[in-house]
């Protein structure tokens, strides 16, 4: 029998769906004179994997693909690659969760800087594996580290503008 999808993960899924795309729109923003600078990090990456580690239950790996293969589509990267590792890591993300969940913030922030080099790396090693252009190693590590710095600011804003908590002790999915 086919079953309905929870309230709590509709809901989820649409307020995370509505995030990400607002955080795309807020990227394709002409905002600059077109001189380019340093790198932004990447929002909907931090978004998701603090989403992933809060609620895993609100966000299923369908709605995680549809968001990431948007932003392929509208940033014009290789169709589907971003969208695979960012699902992997993801997935690891989510497997571990129950481990996490009683760590403190700064191991928690550590270990998503290590996924998220190691998502990186493994986009990047894919990219020249299929002899792809790549970017300049200098910008990829500036994203990198602009992207797990800002780690904390996403975690912070989810909570307060998004009311995303990680689950209690006794609440389990």
């Amino acid at each position: 029998m086919i079953q309905i999808p929870n309230r709590s993960l509709v809901l989820g899924s649409l307020v995370f769906l509505g995030a990400a795309w607002a955080l795309l729109f807020i990227r394709l923003l002409p905002l600059s004179e077109g001189i380019m600078g340093w790198p932004g990090p990447d929002l909907g990456l931090a978004l998701i994997l603090a989403w992933v580690l809060r609620r895993p239950d609100q966000l299923a790996a369908a709605v995680i693909v549809l968001a990431v293969l948007v932003e392929d589509v509208l940033l014009m990267r290789p169709l589907g690659l971003w969208t695979a590792v960012v699902l992997i890591g993801s997935e690891a993300a989510r497997l571990r969760e129950p481990r996490w969940r009683d760590q403190p913030f700064m191991v928690e922030w550590l270990r998503v800087g290590l996924l998220i080099g190691g998502m990186m790396l493994g986009y990047r090693l894919m990219q020249i594996l299929v002899l792809l252009p790549v970017a300049a190693l200098g910008q990829v590590i500036l994203q990198y580290l602009a992207t797990v710095m800002a780690y904390p600011l996403v975690v912070f804003a989810a909570r307060w503008l998004l009311g995303l908590r990680r689950h209690g002790h006794g609440e389990t999915t």
